[in-house]
């Protein structure tokens, strides 16, 4: 299932840095607003040490990852929503990705320019945010005022889709995301197809620069008043170094490592943005094993054995007959498929079957 994070955020935030290093795909950088213009797209593979782990147990001659598409989107101003700085089309490249990244810079560096000329994380958020909800409102009111007719005619939908704009029209105009209100699955589904900005699950993905003047470590109240902000509002949030991990992008294994405590720079932060994203989408893996291949199958959380099936095959989940389960751990615990089933370890499941992160799983179908 190919499903998309938008990278978002002020001009020179970092966020074309950011995408280079997630995708090792070359984009325009240039310390001045608007460097990128088109969206790049770039697919990147989720990390994952179980599948890897996997493939070594069954010395599979493929290890297949899962993977998730990163957009890198031009820098968003004050304004966007009324049309500055190219940002209907910005605007119109967020409408089309299923989650956001919101870059919000934690570093203050004189050589590269601020939009505001000084930096404050927690009004660069309030900045972007303020033009997603300005952008939303006006497409609330212009889908409630085409509403007007189906729901005088008494249309099911069109009432329901009143419904949820309604709410949604409430907490905008309080300075809201659309998201925070409360609906009914009724209402969701009825709001879904308007693609609301504030309707799609958010990361702030905090940038620091090594050897710099991080905000977080100034104690002069910045960083602070930002992750109040964070847990007011029960917001996900993850830091990287940008630069950093650009800088390593191409290096591996002790060279890598080498280069990290140079820097002074430990956890790959690229990896637990990945995963954020991930989870973001509210996306997990199970996996498939052999010695043709290893592969981490992409589903929503929640998702029966049918559904997971479907992943691989539509027979699956068409003709679904029964799965065969087992946790990856277990199985590598066991020493191989054979043991594992004479331990009892392997289950059989059904159709109503919830399939758990880390499953391995067989299908059978008629």
């Amino acid at each position: 299932m190919a499903l998309s994070i938008g990278i978002v955020g002020l001009p020179n935030v970092g966020k074309s840095t950011l995408f280079q290093a997630l995708t090792k795909k070359s984009v325009l950088i240039a310390n001045y607003p608007f460097a990128t213009i088109d969206p790049s797209v770039g697919v990147v593979a989720v990390p994952d040490e179980r599948r890897e782990q996997l493939a070594k147990f069954s010395h599979s001659e493929k290890d297949v990852p899962a993977a998730i598409e990163f957009v890198d989107i031009a820098g968003l101003v004050k304004g966007a929503s009324e049309g500055e700085g190219l940002g209907n089309q910005f605007l119109s490249h967020i409408r089309e990705v299923d989650a956001i990244a919101h870059v919000v810079r934690l570093f203050d560096n004189p050589n590269i320019t601020h939009v505001d000329a000084t930096v404050e994380p927690l009004k660069d958020v309030e900045t972007i945010n303020l033009e997603l909800i300005l952008a939303d409102q006006e497409t609330v009111d212009k889908r409630l005022g085409g509403l007007e007719r189906d729901v005088r005619a008494g249309k099911k939908e069109a009432i329901a889709e009143q419904a949820a704009l309604q709410k949604a029209n409430q907490v905008l105009s309080e300075g809201k995301l659309a998201r925070s209100a409360t609906y009914t699955n009724d209402e969701l589904f009825a709001i879904k197809g308007m693609h609301l900005l504030t309707m799609k699950p958010m990361l702030y993905v905090l940038n620091k620069e090594a050897d710099g003047h991080n905000i977080d470590e100034l104690n002069d109240g910045r960083y602070e008043r930002l992750l109040e902000f964070f847990e007011r509002e029960g917001a996900q949030y993850c830091v990287v170094d940008a630069n950093v991990e650009n800088e390593l992008r191409d290096l591996a294994g002790e060279d890598k490592v080498g280069f990290r405590q140079e820097y002074g720079v430990f956890d790959d932060g690229i990896n637990g943005l990945i995963r954020s994203g991930y989870k973001l989408l509210g996306l997990m893996s199970f996996f498939t094993t052999g010695e043709d291949e290893t592969r981490a199958w992409t589903i929503p959380v929640g998702s029966t054995a049918p559904e997971a099936g479907a992943a691989i095959h539509t027979d699956f989940f068409n003709k679904f007959i029964r799965a065969e389960v087992i946790h990856w751990k277990k199985l590598i615990e066991a020493g191989s498929r054979a043991k594992a089933r004479e331990l009892g370890l392997i289950r059989t499941e059904g159709k109503e079957y919830i399939v758990q992160d880390g499953d391995v799983m067989e299908f059978l179908h008629s």
